[in-house]
């Protein structure tokens, strides 16, 4: 799905939009903003040496934060390292790969509202 149109949904529901794609500049921009919501992409790195991907250190800035909420979609072939992470650090809510506009809506829809 484009980013364009990822980008005109939140905004249907209520949200604010800032966008990256640089795990870094992901991270100070949790720590600068506290947003309501992340919506982040998870691919597992099995070259990582320390964790599966960089979603877990915009993750991590995000768990002190305890009105944040996260959604990521994923590859189903990563499922389990999903599950890995998630068993450690908070993730809302998750959706397989390719996602579409119904089911990501729905998530947002219902955080939007209370």
């Amino acid at each position: 799905m484009a980013n364009a149109k990822l980008t005109e949904l939140y905004r249907s529901v209520g949200f604010d939009v800032t966008a990256t794609w640089d795990a870094r500049k992901a991270v100070a921009l949790v720590r600068k903003l506290k947003p309501n919501v992340i919506v982040a992409d998870f691919y597992f790195q099995s070259d990582f040496r320390d964790r599966l991907s960089n979603l877990e250190s915009v993750l991590a800035a995000a768990q002190p934060l305890q009105d944040t909420r996260v959604l990521v979609f994923y590859e189903p072939g990563d499922a389990p390292a999903l599950e890995r992470v998630r068993a450690r650090m908070n993730i809302d809510a998750a959706l397989p790969m390719p996602v579409n506009e119904d089911a990501i809506g729905a998530v947002l829809r219902v955080w939007a509202s209370g």
